[in-house]
């Protein structure tokens, strides 16, 4: 049985974030509510079999599930690294599947005769050709930019070792418009101090108790993680953006590492403050939660595969992110480059790199990787 691996970018402004989410289902008899087993996209409101009363949340895993299985004409489960927010965006979200490709009979509607129809996906029938066929049937603000075959025993979510996020300002009294959905707007009339956001950056690399910087009810025995790199980097005058590469993150970690650096720039919050956050791991001396409109899942990396991933330009290898030519100073800010073309897009370019999104973590990552070394997820 093929395992494949996908590799997904959403913009998440119209989901209820990835993991499915579905309403407790009475059974009959009375008992427990346990939650049903089936998509909550194959029984959404209006469609056939559908439960009344039900209502079911539009999630990328739903939506991109409902795809590959009509794909494969299997009731697969997609698995996906990361469970991103409600609004949080996603370059290099990671998801994999199992099938079975087979024959199997099956009776063509109204009492038919009995056909022999294929299902799953074979190997030799093309990768390409997978995600072609799932981008077909995706609503457009879901696409699979690449797909390959996987190893068996490949989990998307244990066998991971890096994550990188990037967190998008638009500083101004002015608001952006055509990409107000992925950028968070700072109303603020004087520049940042980018110096000492860059200083309150440095200070939470490297291996800390972050439960200063982590949503109530976050569910993790441990809040200690590494962060192998947090950057400040200045794209134009108005628009800064937040890099932040670690092993693992808590909830809303990143958030509040964003709300934290950016009340540093604005001068309400000192770097004493962010020192006894790190220390005390007092929520109250850490900044406030920023909205997830900014927030953007930049890429993954697993274990065995280097910070390329694997494949090249266009394939599983741009899974980390970038452009090339990005340089200079603003504002005093330093706009770091990138490495190269490590995002997918066919010209070796970033997606995102016309709305400003573009990542720039390669150097700092492998700054980061040999300043504290790997880690596990």
């Amino acid at each position: 049985m093929p395992r494949y691996r996908l590799l997904v970018a959403y913009d998440g402004t119209g989901f209820c974030g990835w993991q499915k989410q579905e309403p407790p289902v009475r059974p009959e008899g009375g008992g427990p509510s346990p939650y049903s087993e089936v998509t909550p996209m194959l029984h959404a409101e209006g469609e056939a079999g559908g439960r009344e009363g039900r209502v079911a949340l539009r999630t990328v895993q739903g939506v991109l599930e409902r795809a590959v299985r009509e794909v494969v004409r299997e009731p697969v489960e997609v698995i996906g690294a990361s469970r991103t927010d409600s609004g949080v965006h996603a370059e290099g979200q990671v998801a994999a599947f199992t099938c079975e490709p087979r024959e199997v009979e099956q009776t063509e509607a109204g009492a038919g005769p009995v056909v022999m129809r294929g299902v799953g996906w074979p190997v030799e029938r093309g990768a390409d050709r997978l995600a072609a066929a799932i981008n077909s049937r995706l609503p457009e603000d879901v696409l699979v930019r690449a797909a390959s075959v996987a190893a068996r025993d490949f989990d998307p979510v244990g066998d991971v070792v890096a994550k990188g996020y990037s967190y998008t300002l638009h500083v101004g009294l002015e608001r952006p418009l055509f990409d107000r959905a992925l950028v968070h707007h700072v109303f603020w009339r004087n520049g940042l101090n980018l110096g000492a956001m860059a200083e309150a950056a440095a200070m939470m690399e490297g291996e800390h108790d972050f439960a200063g910087f982590a949503a109530a009810g976050h569910g993790r025995l441990s809040t200690v993680r590494r962060v192998l790199s947090c950057r400040v980097v200045a794209i134009s005058p108005e628009r800064v953006r937040l890099d932040v590469a670690g092993t693992g993150f808590l909830w809303n970690m990143v958030r509040i590492m964003s709300g934290t650096l950016l009340e540093v720039g604005t001068g309400r919050r000192t770097l004493e403050q962010v020192a006894a956050a790190l220390k005390t791991g007092d929520r109250r001396q850490a900044g406030a939660t920023l909205p997830p409109t900014g927030l953007c899942l930049r890429w993954i990396e697993y274990r065995g595969e280097g910070p390329g991933g694997v494949g090249g330009v266009g394939g599983m290898g741009g899974v980390r992110g970038g452009c090339s030519g990005v340089g200079g100073v603003w504002g005093g800010g330093v706009v770091g480059g990138g490495g190269g073309a490590r995002n997918g897009r066919p010209d070796g370019g970033c997606l995102l790199y016309d709305l400003g999104l573009c990542d720039s973590l390669g150097k700092e990552y492998r700054w980061a990787r040999a300043k504290f070394g790997g880690g596990g997820a």
